[in-house]
């Protein structure tokens, strides 16, 4: 009886994991499949897919691949050391993402009267700012209403499948958008890193009469803020605040999934 009770509660459980499963992937594949039809090709968007479809795969395929395990117990032992390895990535992923939330909450604080506002690109589509990069441009757009002597060094060099620049397509979005004048922008048109967005900056800041040393303010977006922080404090700014925007809901967590990658390849390059 107990057995039969015991193999019961295992069937339930194994139909679970199916289910929970089977969701779980295709929201996943759902969710990559959309933003990778919008252009938006990046780990953040790619990964999920790719394991939504194993999710899906596993779900399929359940009973076939207990079934194998049971008749080769060293691939057993694999497969469960490859899910203890994924569960660990996950819980660190989990880590990465509570500190992003948190920090989006406390950001903003402009403390310096800058002369110059650099702002990060973050992708086009179509010859337009993608909603994110359109979002950093309002941001520093309002800056520059009340400051309006100030002036922008927009960053972003050439974009896939794009006849322009980022820093083009940011340079038409101030002007068409909010008026301002030609003039007072600056295009660094190089740029395919946040890294290179702040190195290749440093020269044109030398156009407009300062340097890395002076208040200058860096805006991107909300979860992009810490690493671009540490990444100029690496390169020798000294008197810069961050102005964050906001990141749109419908691509936020696949943002802040490629930003975990950025900053570990960060790390391993040495760019803070």
């Amino acid at each position: 009886m107990q057995g039969m009770q015991a193999s019961h509660v295992q069937t339930q459980f194994s139909l679970f994991k199916r289910i929970l499963s089977s969701l779980i992937g295709l929201i996943l594949v759902l969710d990559g499949a959309y933003l990778i039809s919008l252009k938006k090709i990046h780990f953040g968007t790619v990964l999920p897919v790719l394991i939504g479809m194993m999710l899906l795969c596993y779900a399929i395929f359940y009973t076939w691949i207990q079934s194998y395990l049971k008749q080769h117990t060293r691939l057993d032992w694999l497969w469960k050391f490859g899910w203890g390895v994924f569960w660990l990535w996950c819980i660190s992923l989990l880590i990465f993402f509570t500190y992003i939330h948190f920090s989006t909450q406390q950001q903003n604080t402009v403390t310096n009267n800058a002369k110059v506002v650099i702002v990060l690109g973050s992708g086009i589509e179509n010859g337009q700012p993608s909603p994110t990069l359109a979002k950093r441009l309002d941001t520093a757009a309002a800056y520059a209403l009340e400051h309006p002597q100030s002036y922008f060094i927009v960053s972003g060099g050439p974009a896939f499948a794009e006849q322009l620049t980022e820093a083009q397509v940011m340079s038409n979005y101030l002007q068409q958008r909010y008026a301002i004048a030609a003039s007072h922008i600056i295009l660094e048109t190089q740029s395919t890193s946040t890294a290179l967005n702040l190195k290749n900056s440093q020269p044109l800041l030398h156009t407009l009469g300062t340097d890395k040393t002076q208040p200058i303010i860096i805006v991107t977006s909300d979860f992009h803020t810490p690493r671009a922080a540490a990444i100029a404090k690496r390169q020798g700014y000294t008197q810069f605040s961050m102005l964050s925007a906001t990141t749109p809901l419908y691509t936020r967590y696949n943002a802040w999934l490629r930003e975990y990658f950025a900053y570990i390849s960060g790390w391993l390059l040495n760019e803070y």
